[in-house]
């Protein structure tokens, strides 16, 4: 009889870090075993799938909104067949950073998957900076995914002041979080993660206090249409979306298009933005882009089947304008 897949939620909130440190556990799995990532993103353009596509791991991606909000059946047609194909030794889920994570654990502990799936220890990935922020206190997902999680992962811990590190783990130290019992706690640099973590135990009795936090949230169609084709006619498209007092716009590209580098770079650095990431063909090969605030990384990336590029801001975006500025940068 086969057994249970371990099943680890990586929760944090937009920019905190949760992608980077599924690469570095990819990049330390262990040889002999196969590892899937299903990946939901807050945006209709999924980027995070394809920043993970080169570390050895099966990934399946649901964009375009929060897993949590979707009756948990697109969520459940995209597990399962994640599963059926990958047949995982261990399996990672990675909700958008604007999601609440009670649906998904309500269906990762359903009946059906009892004898599927062995929920494993949780993370929530968290930035002290935002912590210091009380926009992100006082939000309801934000205070539910830091509840929700064995491990806190303090990440970005070489970007943030002793202060802002030390007022966050008070909060932890004095249970804020949970009231079940003491969490267990992790400072890292760069989503370094030891992958010992895995192994940390999983409490079954952690609540949340607002599990119904997206309840009046649109959902969304049981089955996504099939994303359109681009072609030499339509070498690319934009897509938008609006939820959880979010905005995104995005674009896919022909991967036969060719951006100017330096241009991308600079362009991404003038904006002032929640959040960026792109992956997109350069004429030096294929690049990855990805802005927390005013941080940006750039770094070299496996050739992708198309070219993707995502804004998300707390402020409606000028779609036409930044459009615009974006397809100025091509070759």
């Amino acid at each position: 009889m086969t057994s249970p897949v371990p099943t680890h939620l990586v929760m944090g909130f937009l920019g905190t870090g949760k992608t980077t440190l599924l690469r570095h556990l990819l990049a330390n799995k262990p040889e002999h075993e196969r590892w899937a990532i299903l990946v939901n993103e807050f945006g209709e353009v999924g980027i995070d799938g394809a920043l993970l596509t080169e570390q050895g791991a099966m990934i399946k991606e649901v964009p375009g909104g929060c897993l949590c909000c979707v009756s948990g059946l697109p969520f459940q047609i995209g597990l399962n067949a994640l599963l059926h194909k990958a047949k995982p030794d261990r399996l990672f889920i990675e909700p958008s950073g604007l999601g609440h994570p009670s649906q998904i654990l309500q269906t990762l502990t359903a009946e059906h998957y009892q004898t599927v799936l062995q929920l494993a220890a949780t993370f929530c990935v968290v930035d002290p900076r935002q912590w210091a922020d009380n926009r992100y206190q006082e939000h309801e997902t934000y205070q539910d995914q830091l509840a929700l999680a064995d491990v806190l992962v303090i990440n970005k811990a070489d970007l943030s002041t002793p202060e802002q590190i030390a007022s966050l783990e008070t909060a932890i130290n004095n249970g804020l979080f949970a009231e079940q019992d003491s969490q267990q706690c992790v400072s890292v640099s760069q989503g370094q993660l030891d992958p010992k973590w895995l192994h940390a135990q999983h409490n079954h009795e952690r609540k949340a206090a607002t599990p119904q936090a997206h309840a009046n949230n649109e959902a969304r169609p049981l089955i996504a249409s099939p994303e359109p084709r681009l072609s030499q006619a339509q070498p690319w498209r934009r897509y938008s979306n609006l939820g959880q007092d979010h905005y995104s716009v995005g674009w896919r590209f022909l991967s036969e298009l060719c951006f100017d580098l330096p241009k991308v770079e600079a362009f991404c650095r003038s904006l002032k933005v929640a959040r960026l990431k792109a992956v997109l063909p350069t004429q030096d090969g294929w690049w990855a882009f990805n802005q927390v605030g005013e941080q940006l990384s750039v770094y070299r990336l496996a050739p992708q089947k198309e070219g993707r590029f995502e804004l998300i801001d707390l402020e409606p975006l000028p779609a036409q304008r930044l459009q615009k500025q974006l397809l100025a940068t091509l070759s």
